[in-house]
């Protein structure tokens, strides 16, 4: 098995001797300046006199930061300044957060962030990561050692296919870091154990070569096997620095050989492909519910034929298999179309090896490059897009899927929203309001019928959180298919019943850590029955125990000042050879720690 040749990556002992006296520390990991802070807390942390002397309540330090997001008058604006509260007082970030993540989850990740990584080197202020380059082949474990805190996750980016960008290079940093901020607001991965990684290993984009403010190497994208072996070295080097490190893939241009490579070495996963697929499979399994018809009388339109299409697919395979379809029948429900039209096996081209498994066998001679005369021939239950082309279905094909479909399932799947293939007002008003809509891209709500519709959006952000969360508490030692496939059956049973009334094929956004447990109990559940799980503990828990288990775990940003007290408290009692029974309060041994 190929995945076994990577033993043999060449990992250094660090060498690495930072001097005691100059110690650095990563300003966005700090909450010390956090001016809720009370004065005995800030006694204690040295930050007394560094904050204006006011202890504040959430809900003022909220209302200043609302006010100040209000003054910028763009969305890169906005995204500028959530980018410096988080690296000044990270806390009241994600408490902003958590308390706003509908309206503010746009403006750190999907749509703002695409603007962000074009404009990354020229916006650039601060650092909020690691950068590789090809150059430090043969380092990469020496200099994971200028990272300062313990990683239970990270997110790696080749920067080579940005959301529907393309090759941005080093630019593609804001991915892992929106990702991750992401994985702290959703799943309560504390902020200090996420690890934002960007590999610099050359770029194509000639723009970016030429611009005098690009931070990367300006030389071309190295070959797929000189990525193989870089990819072995980090591997190994991350896995060695901290064992049982998740490691998420994103946004490389092709991901099969690296997913297909260490998916059963290292515990890691690809989010593009996976994630999608699994956040698509759980509004679908929703879809199918809704729209009457059968699993097995349903047909399938992708338009796009990349990757992250092709992963969504094979994951709604798995689900017709699981409403009792062979593969053959499951797989022969899809419909792929490319630049080059209908993907058949006869087509007279090189079919690209992921498009191998979906190509047509059956298309009698035919060779269709038109997504209209496609609708035609197959009559499909569901069109998909995932093409990156703006306004693909437009009124025609809307309304051919409306006159084929009571409730036609129409899935535009591309990012950003300029790429989606089209709104939701035109699915609504051009299918009399009875499509099963969801986009890759948020949409506002709207009054159609003397209803207030609302539309759903299939955001990766439902599950990654839950199996990047799952995989680290049941310290899983891979993660399995199965465990993906569990993100999105569990996803597919998280709506309230008043959602379920609604229609609604996903959650309310606004309920996501809840969300994110179930989907962690479910692929923690699901590491336990592939037997990859190494925290055999959890495996006697009932799902109610595994719930306040994996709540207990999260961080909680509201909490952090009473942590904090609470340690101030305990350091005094110990001085004063008091235990804290004796002691009073908690509170009460805070204040005295004013006097230390």
């Amino acid at each position: 098995m190929a995945s076994l040749e990577i033993a043999h990556a060449n990992v250094k002992q660090a060498q690495h001797h930072a001097s005691p006296s100059v110690p650095r520390l990563l300003s966005t990991t700090s909450g010390d300046f956090d001016t809720a802070n009370t004065p005995e807390v800030r006694k204690y942390l040295r930050t007394y006199g560094l904050t204006p002397p006011a202890v504040e309540s959430f809900e003022v330090q909220a209302k200043r930061c609302l006010n100040l997001l209000a003054l910028k008058t763009t969305p890169i604006e906005k995204y500028q300044y959530l980018t410096h509260l988080r690296a000044t007082n990270v806390h009241l970030f994600y408490r902003l957060l958590s308390e706003n993540i509908k309206e503010l989850t746009p403006l750190i990740y999907t749509p703002t962030v695409g603007e962000a990584c074009v404009r990354w080197s020229e916006i650039y202020t601060q650092p909020e990561g690691l950068y590789l380059s090809y150059t430090d082949k043969g380092n990469l474990h020496t200099i994971l050692q200028n990272w300062p805190h313990n990683v239970e996750i990270s997110v790696v980016t080749d920067g080579s296919r940005i959301l529907g960008l393309g090759d941005l290079g080093v630019n593609g940093m804001g991915i892992p870091v929106g990702k991750l901020a992401l994985y702290t607001a959703c799943a309560g991965i504390r902020p200090t154990s996420t690890l934002p990684l960007q590999l610099d290993l050359g770029t194509n984009n000639k723009a970016l070569w030429e611009d005098p403010l690009y931070m990367g190497s300006r030389v071309p994208k190295i070959s797929p096997e000189e990525e193989r072996d870089f990819l072995d070295e980090l591997m190994a080097a991350l896995t060695e620095k901290w064992p049982g490190i998740v490691i998420q893939f994103e946004d490389f241009k092709n991901p099969f050989p690296a997913l297909e490579r260490y998916r059963d070495m290292y515990t890691c996963f690809n989010d593009d492909v996976q994630g999608t697929g699994a956040v698509i499979v759980g509004g679908f399994i929703n879809a199918v519910r809704h729209s009457g018809v059968p699993a097995k009388d349903h047909r399938a339109i992708f338009l796009g034929a990349g990757s992250a299409g092709v992963g969504v697919a094979k994951q709604i395979v798995e689900y017709f298999m699981k409403e009792g379809l062979t593969e053959d029948e499951a797989r022969k429900k899809f419909w792929f179309v490319d630049s080059n039209g209908l993907v058949t096996s006869d087509r007279g081209d090189k079919l690209a090896d992921h498009k191998v498994y979906f190509a047509r066998d059956d298309n009698e001679g035919k060779q269709i490059q038109s997504l209209a005369r496609l609708i035609d021939f197959v009559k499909p239950t569901i069109l998909m897009g995932l093409s990156t082309i703006g306004g693909a279905f437009n009124r025609d094909i809307l309304q051919r899927m409306a006159a084929l479909n009571d409730r036609p399932i129409i899935f535009p799947l591309s990012n950003p929203s300029s790429k989606s293939e089209c709104t939701f007002e035109e699915a609504i008003k051009y299918t009399e309001g009875r499509a099963l809509f969801a986009s890759g891209s948020p949409f506002p709500s709207l009054d159609f019928g003397g209803k207030n519709l609302t539309p759903g959006q299939g955001n990766n952000m439902y599950v990654f959180p839950g199996i990047g969360l799952g995989a680290i508490l049941s310290k899983a030692v891979s993660v399995t298919q199965d465990m993906i496939y569990a993100s999105a059956e569990s996803l597919s049973t998280a709506l309230n019943p008043q959602e379920v009334a609604d229609g609604w094929l996903y959650p309310d956004i606004r309920r996501i850590r809840e969300v994110s447990v179930t989907v962690t109990r479910g692929v923690i559940r699901a590491a336990q029955d592939n037997g990859v799980d190494r925290e055999i503990a959890l495996r006697g828990l009932t799902d109610d125990q595994l719930d306040d288990y994996i709540r207990d775990r999260m961080y909680n940003p509201f909490n952090e000042r009473e942590n904090v007290e609470d340690e101030v408290a305990q350091l005094v009692a110990t001085a004063s050879g008091i235990s804290q029974e004796t002691n009073g309060h908690a509170t009460n041994g805070v204040r005295a720690a004013a006097h230390l």
